[in-house]
């Protein structure tokens, strides 16, 4: 549950404000002052704090000062009247998440809150890269893969420097998460990262929202808004989905990318900027292009640096991995032991093709375990999570090679790579043998007349790949 921080000295908008935060299911603090708040805070940190301008006491810029230096990445909503609009802008620059005018839209309140409470978390949640599931302690990047661990070093590579960073793959791979990543590893950490979808705002409200807008510029615009791009002075904006951003906005991202400055709807003045623009498209850009649907000067803006993610099908000795973590993590989220899952239950796991790629595999573990009685899930028990049944878990053979030579495609679209080959052979190889161990149970010499060669040679193999599989049978 969320805790909000009231920091406002009208009795009766504070109580009846805490009210309706309280019907909507937040835990809710309150303070009459900035002197009162900023005890609070030293004593127990919220999740987000909503704070009045006129004060007595401190006013609400010198108490948004303070927070600020008890705890940076705390989100803060500025509340103001009509007559201190400027006094929010300002706010807003040095670092607020949003400001509201009194008396506001209590839906449009509402909406503004939740985006906050969301930019707070990914903020201060880490994102843990190549652990193991049970060292993890909030949300993760999980695959041992070669391709995966090409996508660390470029992380890590990427993170500590000011580019712009383009992340393509299928939708549900991962792409906020590898944003998320790439802000707290970065110079900017310490600034806001907020995060744009530019499929689910609609394109009428998509600029105002980013650029912001003047007084009067359209009908409703009584008085300034500052955009999200200035709101994260300093820090790191996500435009996720920018495949789908309208060709009149693209200029205006083009425009912020070449001279690092903007123009509010119906303004007439540039403001500069200092913000670093991270994108993600799980469409084909090139594609988009021919088609004059995105545009080419925009694209090679954005592509300064590339980070490709791979689909689920193409790094199919991860979804153990990926399975554990799920399991454990959604087991603490229930209240409830871990059950496990059956050896024929992980192997449809991974021969199943995931469209949905990770986010499809995680609601499929969250809805399994709601259901299960806490035996370790079955196949039954997949099946009635996807929806179908057991057979509709199986790859026929042609479907299985049509997903091999789109892994393969994939790896070979992306240029030369050192030791392609042998990685590839080395992926398959770790595969057939942690799948010839698990059909017997454990049992070295079963499984090296499966694979057809001699027990010297598959005990090799398995310190290879350095495969960690518990066996009942020497």
């Amino acid at each position: 549950m969320s805790t909000i921080l009231i920091i406002d000295d009208d009795d009766q908008l504070r109580i009846s404000f805490e009210r309706l935060l309280k019907e909507e299911g937040y835990q809710v603090c309150t303070a009459a002052s900035g002197e009162a708040g900023i005890r609070m805070l030293t004593e127990s940190i919220p999740d987000l704090v909503v704070l009045d301008v006129r004060l007595p006491g401190i006013n609400g810029l010198e108490t948004f000062r303070q927070i600020h230096q008890i705890e940076q990445k705390l989100p803060v909503i500025i509340m103001t009247a009509y007559g201190t609009t400027e006094t929010a802008i300002e706010a807003t620059k040095m670092g607020a998440f949003d400001y509201v005018i009194k008396p506001f839209d209590i839906p449009q309140m509402l909406s503004t809150i939740a985006q906050a409470l969301e930019a707070g978390r990914f903020m201060r949640s880490p994102v843990d890269m190549d652990v193991a599931p049970d060292k993890i302690h909030g949300e993760a990047i999980i695959g041992k893969s070669s391709a995966m661990q090409e996508v660390y070093k470029a992380i890590g590579r990427v993170s500590a420097t000011d580019a712009t960073v383009l992340i393509r793959g299928e939708s549900g791979s991962g792409k906020e998460l590898v944003a998320r990543a790439l802000y707290q590893h970065s110079i900017r950490s310490q600034k806001p990262f907020l995060v744009i979808n530019c499929v689910a705002i609609p394109d009428t409200l998509l600029e105002s929202e980013l650029f912001g807008y003047e007084k009067g510029a359209f009908t409703g615009a009584t008085h300034r808004r500052v955009g999200k791009i200035e709101q994260a002075s300093g820090g790191t904006v996500f435009l996720d989905e920018i495949g789908d951003m309208p060709m009149g906005l693209q200029a205006k991202m083009l425009r912020l990318l070449q001279e690092r400055s903007i123009e509010r709807l119906g303004g007439r003045e540039t403001i500069p900027v200092d913000v670093r623009i991270i994108a993600a498209t799980n469409r084909d850009l090139e594609v988009l292009i021919t088609k004059g649907q995105f545009r080419e000067d925009l694209y090679y803006r954005l592509k300064v640096i590339t980070i490709w993610l791979p689909s689920l099908r193409e790094r199919t000795g991860d979804i153990p991995l990926l399975a554990d973590y799920f399991m454990t993590r959604f087991s603490g989220e229930l209240g409830i032991e871990n059950p496990g899952i059956t050896r024929e239950a992980m192997s449809m796991l991974v021969s199943s093709p995931w469209p949905g790629n990770i986010r499809e595999l995680a609601n499929t573990l969250q809805k399994a375990l709601i259901f299960n009685r806490g035996a370790p899930l079955s196949l039954t028990d997949i099946a009635q999570a996807t929806g179908g049944d057991v057979k509709n878990l199986h790859l026929t053979e042609d479907a299985c090679d049509d997903s091999i030579r789109s892994w393969i495609r994939g790896l070979l679209s992306r240029g030369t790579q050192e030791n392609l080959f042998e990685n590839c052979m080395d992926h398959f190889g770790s595969v057939m043998v942690a799948e010839a161990l698990n059909l017997t149970g454990g049992n070295r010499s079963q499984a090296a007349k499966l694979l057809g060669m001699s027990r010297p040679t598959l005990h090799a193999k398995i310190d290879k790949y350095n495969l960690k599989i518990e066996t009942s049978v020497k």
